[in-house]
Order: C-alpha cells, then sequence, then structure tokens
C-alpha cells in the first residue's frame, strides 16, 4: 500500500485536494492538525490517504488533466459533495432490501406458503447480514466525510477533535450549549473513553450521552412521611409561568401521586390583580386553602393558617431579574418567617432563552437561596443546551420540566435522560 499525504487550511480542502489527485479510491488513514491558527497565520491540517500499489498508477495518472480540462476548485468541492449525496441515495436503496432475497423471484402463492413459516423461525440469511454489515460501514464513513466538510470551530483542548467526534460536536453546538462547557466535556470524553468505542459515531453518541447525563443534578420529586409538610416557594422572571406551575403542582400533589395531599396556596404576587384572581378561581375549584400576603410581616400568619396542609406552595411576584426592590420584599418575607417549616425556593426560568440570559436570571435571584431549579415551554423551543449549561454551571438539582399549558398534564418530573434526549435529538412529547 502507498501512503500519500496532503495538506489543506481546513480538513475539508485536504479532502477536496486528495480527491482531485486521486480520485475515489484512497482509504482516509488520519487527520491531524500540524499547525495551530495564531494571529496573521492560518491553520494547516493534514491528512493521510492509503491507496493500493495496484491502483496507483492508473488513478493518480488519469487524475492529473491537462489545464484546459481542470474545473475550479469551488467546482471540484461541489462534485465531491454531489458524490457523497449519491452514495446516501444508494444506501438508503440498499436498506430498503427485502428480508428474503430470494423473495422478488418467487410468485405471489409461493411467497404467502413461505410467509408463516418465515414468522415461526426468523432466520437472516448470510449475504444479508453481509449487506448490513457493510451498509453501516458505509453510513458512518458518509457521516464522517459530511462531518469533515463543516466548518466547525476545534475546541481549545491539547488535540483536535476527530472527525468521529465531529457530529457529536456540531450537536451540542447548536442546542444553545456553553461553548466553555462543551469544550470540557469534549476533552473529558476523549481523555476517557476507549479506543474501541470510537470506531463509529453511534457508539461516540452513546457514550457521550453518558457522561452528559451524569453531569446532571435532578432532584428526585419528595414522599412526605407522616406528619411532615413541604413548602415550596416559586420565584422567577415575569411571564415564565410560575402561576401556571403552581397550579400544575396543587393538582398534581391533590390528586395524581399514589396518596391525595392536602394542598394549600399562598400568594404574595399582589401586584398583578389577574394572577390573584386566576389562582383564587383555581382554589375554589379544587376545594384548596388559599392566603394572600401584602407585607412581609403577613408570611408567618399565612403558613400558620395553612399548617393542617401537606403541601403549602408560594407564588410571588413576577420580577425583572435587575429589579431589586420586588427581589428584595421576597427576601424580606422568607426573613421574617418565624415557623418551624423551611422554604424550598425553586427558580422558575423558560427554556426558551440563551444560557448567558438564564445565568444572569439565576445570578440574580440567588440571594433568596435558590435550593433548585423549574424549566417551563419545553414545548416552544429547540435547543436545550442551555438548561444542561446552567444546571452544570450552578450545581442545582432539576427538578420539574413544564412542557405545554394543559394542568397538570403538562409538568413532568424532571429526567437527565429525557433532558439529554432533548439536547441532541430534539423535543418528543411521546417521551414526557
Amino acid at each position: 500500500m502507498k501512503i500519500l499525504t496532503f495538506t489543506g487550511k481546513t480538513p475539508s480542502e485536504a479532502l477536496k485536494k486528495a480527491k482531485m489527485e486521486i480520485g475515489d479510491e484512497g482509504m482516509l488513514i488520519e487527520t491531524k492538525e500540524i499547525r495551530k491558527k495564531a494571529l496573521g497565520r492560518e491553520a494547516l491540517y493534514e491528512i493521510v490517504i492509503g491507496i493500493e500499489n495496484d491502483m496507483i498508477q492508473n488513478t493518480y495518472q488519469n487524475s492529473m488533466k491537462p489545464l484546459s480540462k481542470q474545473k475550479p476548485l469551488r467546482q471540484e468541492s461541489k462534485d465531491v459533495l454531489f458524490d457523497i449525496s449519491n452514495a446516501a441515495q444508494q444506501i438508503a436503496k440498499i436498506s430498503t432490501v427485502t428480508n428474503d432475497p430470494l423473495a422478488e423471484y418467487m410468485s405471489p402463492a409461493v411467497v404467502q406458503q413461505v410467509a408463516p413459516v418465515a414468522e415461526k423461525e426468523p432466520k437472516e440469511p448470510k449475504e444479508l447480514k453481509e449487506i448490513k454489515v457493510e451498509i453501516n460501514k458505509l453510513t458512518d464513513k458518509v457521516k464522517i466525510i459530511q462531518n469533515m466538510f463543516w466548518d466547525e470551530k476545534s475546541p481549545a483542548i491539547d488535540s483536535p477533535i476527530p472527525s468521529e467526534f465531529a457530529e457529536i460536536y456540531r450537536l451540542a453546538s447548536q442546542s444553545g450549549m456553553n461553548t466553555d462547557h462543551l469544550d470540557e466535556l469534549m476533552k473529558i470524553t476523549l481523555e476517557h473513553m476507549p479506543f474501541k468505542m470510537r470506531e463509529n459515531s453511534t457508539t461516540v453518541k452513546r457514550y457521550f450521552q453518558t457522561i452528559l447525563r451524569k453531569m446532571v443534578a435532578i432532584k428526585q420529586e419528595p414522599t412526605l412521611a407522616i406528619g411532615s409538610k413541604k413548602v415550596i416557594m416559586l420565584v422567577g422572571p415575569t411571564g415564565v409561568g410560575k402561576t401556571t406551575s403552581i397550579a400544575k403542582l396543587a393538582a398534581r400533589y391533590s390528586f395524581l401521586l399514589q396518596k391525595k395531599y392536602k394542598v394549600g396556596l399562598v400568594v404574595l404576587d399582589t401586584y398583578r390583580i389577574g394572577a390573584v384572581e386566576q389562582l383564587m378561581q383555581f382554589a375554589r375549584m379544587m376545594k384548596l386553602g388559599i392566603e394572600t400576603v401584602v407585607d412581609p410581616p403577613e408570611f408567618t400568619s399565612a403558613l400558620e393558617a395553612l399548617r393542617y396542609c401537606d403541601y403549602i406552595l408560594i407564588d410571588t411576584m413576577g420580577s425583572s431579574p435587575y429589579d431589586k426592590g420586588k427581589i428584595e420584599k421576597i427576601y424580606e418575607c422568607l426573613s421574617t418567617n418565624k415557623t418551624e417549616y423551611n422554604v424550598e425556593v425553586a427558580l422558575v426560568m423558560p427554556s426558551s432563552i440563551k444560557y448567558e440570559d438564564l445565568k444572569s436570571t439565576y445570578d440574580n435571584f440567588s440571594s433568596l437561596g435558590v435550593d433548585s431549579l423549574m424549566f417551563t415551554k419545553l414545548d416552544e423551543t429547540r435547543g436545550f443546551g442551555n438548561i444542561f449549561s446552567l444546571a452544570y454551571e450552578t450545581k442545582k438539582p432539576i427538578s420539574y420540566f413544564s412542557v405545554g399549558q394543559e394542568v397538570p398534564e403538562d409538568l413532568v418530573c424532571a429526567s437527565s435522560d429525557f433532558l439529554v434526549d432533548c439536547l441532541l435529538n430534539g423535543f418528543n412529547r411521546s417521551k414526557t
């Protein structure tokens, strides 16, 4: 076998040069960065191509076209992409092969007679298994080549991203995950992932999912002991769905758990008459106790009035993260609590805003002593990396996800499996 090397400013440019020189007969052995990008200097990548000796003469000589017949590099690039597209189409056609390679040569009557036997003893012919193996190999090679044409910015780690990792890096980056977090996770993955698992993108993705799941803290739904109580205060910016989330939690604790708990409501959001009216009506329908608090000293008496309840849920006034006055008033209520109840503070945020805004919101509400995170509007976004990044950065556990407006069906207990699946594959309501 003959080993040839080609260089370019990007892996894709080097691959284009190889394509132009030796055609399609070569086998990609290695891609590496031989010169890092610096001020006033382009990066330089090298790819190593292996080609059988008996193929060198014909392929290499034929690829050297007269100048009059050579195409511009841009046109040659289009030809390479066109070839990739054709390969993908061929894979799709091969994948539709029937379970029985001889079926097309049988008459309908014979097929009907054979079918019941096949159902009882499903056995794949050896040839079909070999075809499937080759299809999987070809599919993965197409993915690798396509990812090499993706003009990505490699993370600031010791070694460049192997081509097998390009797809997973692109998916995570496009999901809205913070770049520093993504680079750190890629570094962990590259350091600890067994080399054998790097052979195809499927195992790479599966391993990366495992790493992500371990990085997110999840708060399990509490199971109340006899005689104990749970007090939860929902805080967060305006318009994130705190009041609707309160209603969902109240209905969940009252009807959906193994035990039907007694639930009481406390309303601090007297700034918005509509919010008070909404919860008042909901409390009448559900036959729940409800108390309103206008001034901080009334907070303790409101909790005492609902001491017969198993769960006490507190709705607070919506506030801009930068409105220190309203946040301080919530803090005053917490500081004037003279009961023996510990108030758990859950920060409610929408999943549809970028990570930087989520982090700013968290920082401004952190003075309240945030214990857990809740995320709403998961059905209104396609990027979930921002949620992962905030949980990873703050180390705060996630308790619930709100995936719609229905009460209480669209409130689900958080799970790392669900979040990671949304991050890499998009939101799927059927998996809630």
